[in-house]
């Protein structure tokens, strides 16, 4: 099969052949008919995240076809389309017992813990528990978009903030997570505030849902802005980027008992960032972690998009080669283009 691989970090990737993966005896191959290119993967390309073994192939937002099922797997058959979580979980240890698999101790991670999806075929482990299949009416570069940054940003807002109806929401960054957020906090009835440095970034904001926009370059102080729009700050505030500006600035602008959730990924030198815990503290704010999202809450998110309360197809600004997919990440530290990109062809 040909695969996006890269096998020194932050070397460039090649397009190679490389032998078709087998099926595990708890998973299934897919031919993978589409994968999204996330931030995420640029980080793993760069050697940040402990779990990658050298020689590598990312991708972990993923739209397939069942080609070929383990021995002891009971739910799925050839030819059925489906997507996943960027997190599968094992089904047995204590958080998968308690329904949080993104959180699993034992999680397979396709484009971490193993080979990705910027290939013709992927292995995916654990798949009886964690396989979603899609509706007929849902194409597979869609199903591509949700995997990580949308899904991701929809268990952070609906069920890590909970946001309500009326709330103010001040979201940092407005790539996919950001852009997504602002998309599922409007289809809540929420009122939004968008930052961005980059103005077409910030247009889409608007078209998406956002009430305010700021340019952080152009505003001097972010954290006075939202507290003065908002009169008071925002009920809750996604660090949709992972930088130690934006996470500070997403606690600090929050009103009292106002809730933030971090799902921009905190790593290399971001990883300790500089928190207001004196704010925290006098507010009484709270902080939440946001990992992906569950295979079995998908049904809700998939069915908000059924009832036409959520089109995460406008996201979708790019479908993209796999050779411009691998051009597309080495240059993701630049933030370049808007929305989501999906490689559809390989």
């Amino acid at each position: 099969m040909k695969a996006a691989v890269f096998t020194q970090f932050r070397a460039p990737l090649t397009i190679s052949d490389v032998p078709d993966p087998a099926a595990p005896d708890d998973g299934v191959v897919l031919a993978v008919d589409a994968t999204g290119i996330c931030r995420s993967d640029w980080h793993g390309w760069q050697g940040h995240d402990p779990d990658i073994r050298l020689p590598h192939v990312p991708g972990h937002e993923l739209a397939g076809t069942i080609v070929e099922v383990g021995k002891d797997i009971r739910n799925w058959k050839r030819g059925d389309r489906v997507t996943m979580p960027f997190v599968a979980g094992c089904g047995h240890c204590m958080p998968c017992l308690t329904g949080n698999q993104q959180v699993c101790d034992h999680q397979f991670q396709p484009g971490f813990t193993g080979w990705g999806s910027f290939a013709e075929f992927v292995a995916i482990h654990y798949a009886d528990m964690n396989l979603v299949r899609l509706p007929d009416t849902m194409d597979s570069v869609t199903a591509a978009s949700l995997g990580c940054r949308f899904a991701t940003a929809f268990r952070a807002l609906e069920a890590q903030a909970k946001v309500r109806a009326g709330e103010w929401v001040a979201i940092h960054g407005c790539g996919g997570v950001g852009l997504s957020a602002i998309m599922i906090a409007a289809s809540m009835g929420a009122r939004i505030i968008a930052t961005d440095i980059q103005d077409d970034k910030l247009a889409m904001a608007r078209q998406l849902g956002a009430d305010i926009v700021i340019n952080a370059h152009e505003v001097p102080d972010v954290v006075s802005a939202i507290l003065d729009a908002t009169g008071g700050g925002a009920q809750v505030s996604m660090d949709a980027l992972g930088s130690r500006q934006t996470c500070f600035n997403s606690i600090a602008c929050l009103a009292k008992r106002g809730r933030h959730v971090q799902v921009g990924l905190m790593l290399a030198d971001q990883r300790h960032p500089e928190i207001p815990m004196d704010l925290v503290v006098a507010r009484e704010l709270e902080i939440y972690g946001s990992h992906g999202i569950q295979a079995h809450r998908y049904g809700v998110l998939l069915g908000m998009v059924a009832s036409g309360k959520l089109h995460p197809e406008r996201l979708i600004t790019g479908r993209i080669s796999l050779a411009q997919g691998v051009e597309f990440l080495q240059k993701m530290d630049r933030f370049p283009g808007t929305g989501i990109n999906v490689i559809t062809t390989f």
